[in-house]
């Protein structure tokens, strides 16, 4: 087949990339590098089963060519990306849905949407089922990004029941692995960063909050068995295993040998108190549930941030 991935270069978009050109398909990466980056994807220069297309799909996109599926996981995915770029989040999660759908629709091929856990919002129900409707402020500043998820999911379903697309909706739960951007603002990034800088580690609220947190390996597996299932409803893909957000800061220093003191902030406003994703439905469809352990995770993404840090800490010599 030939697969078109939206948001290619961004940390899980590149990751799938690899996983659609392993299994021998060819891929469109589509990207507008808004906080995607060409590192996750030059180790694929000159590859001919791969090309890549420079566009913001809050644009209509047109292609020469056919191809044989979408994946949408364009969008700024973490909580500094769209706190800063609330506008473009609410954009691509709408007029960029849209387009990918309307392109599903023209050449009658399957479109698999990435969602997201917060859609659940700051959930009442714990775990959470894919039948949650979730607890979200829409008028939050987070708002921007459950939205714009939300209707996304809303309109999928829409292009599925009166325009007959073949959809798949996958909600995805944390995640971490390489390729993660160091100044991303999600916690695993957050605390690897900072502990190899030998930083203290901060905390938002008391470090009680709980989530599940899915090495980059094991979510994409979910993903790529979803887009082959033709389920059209949304699945949960994450780690169940559950972990305060203090336990996780004391597996980073155990594991980078930092001796970081822990402080602790205040809790961002809407912030999810507990994460934790029922694959109930994920292990009876897809035969999936994920295989590394949080600790085995980290300690595989160490190298990744320790090379850049050292890198970092290069330049600055260099500049000095």
């Amino acid at each position: 087949m030939r697969i078109l991935i939206t948001g290619a270069a961004g940390f899980l978009g590149s990751h799938l990339v690899d996983r659609f050109l392993d299994a021998g398909h060819r891929v469109v990466g589509v990207d507008n590098f808004i906080t995607g980056s060409w590192r996750n994807l030059e180790h694929l220069e000159g590859l001919e089963e791969f090309s890549f297309i420079e566009h913001d799909v809050s644009r209509p996109l047109f292609l020469a060519d056919r191809v044989d599926g979408v994946l949408h996981f364009a969008s700024p995915a973490s909580p500094v990306d769209y706190l800063e770029l609330p506008i473009q989040t609410l954009k691509v999660g709408s007029l960029g849905t849209y387009n990918m759908l309307g392109l599903s629709k023209s050449q009658r091929i399957p479109f698999l949407l990435a969602s997201t856990s917060e859609v659940y919002g700051d959930p009442q129900i714990h775990p959470q089922p894919e039948s949650y409707w979730g607890h979200v402020n829409p008028i939050g500043p987070r708002g921007v990004y459950d939205e714009a998820k939300r209707f996304a999911e809303a309109i999928t379903m829409a292009y599925r029941r009166y325009h007959g697309v073949e959809t798949r909706i996958v909600r995805i739960f944390n995640t971490y692995g390489s390729r993660m951007r160091p100044a991303d603002g999600r916690v695993v990034s957050n605390f690897i960063v900072q502990a190899l800088r030998g930083e203290p580690l901060t905390l938002y609220g008391d470090g009680g909050q709980t989530r599940s947190f899915c090495y980059v390996e094991d979510e994409v597996e979910g993903i790529f068995r979803l887009f082959n299932s033709g389920h059209p409803d949304p699945v949960n893909i994450g780690n169940p295993r559950e972990f305060t957000i203090r336990e996780l800061a004391e597996i980073v220093l155990e594991e980078t040998g930092g001796e970081s003191e822990l402080v602790t902030m205040p809790l961002p406003q809407d912030d999810p108190k507990v994460r934790q994703p029922d694959i109930t439905l994920a292990r009876e469809l897809l035969e999936w549930q994920p295989q590394v352990p949080l600790r085995e995770g980290i300690r595989r993404t160490i190298p990744y941030f320790r090379k850049l840090v050292e890198e970092e800490g290069a330049g600055a010599r260099t500049l000095a």
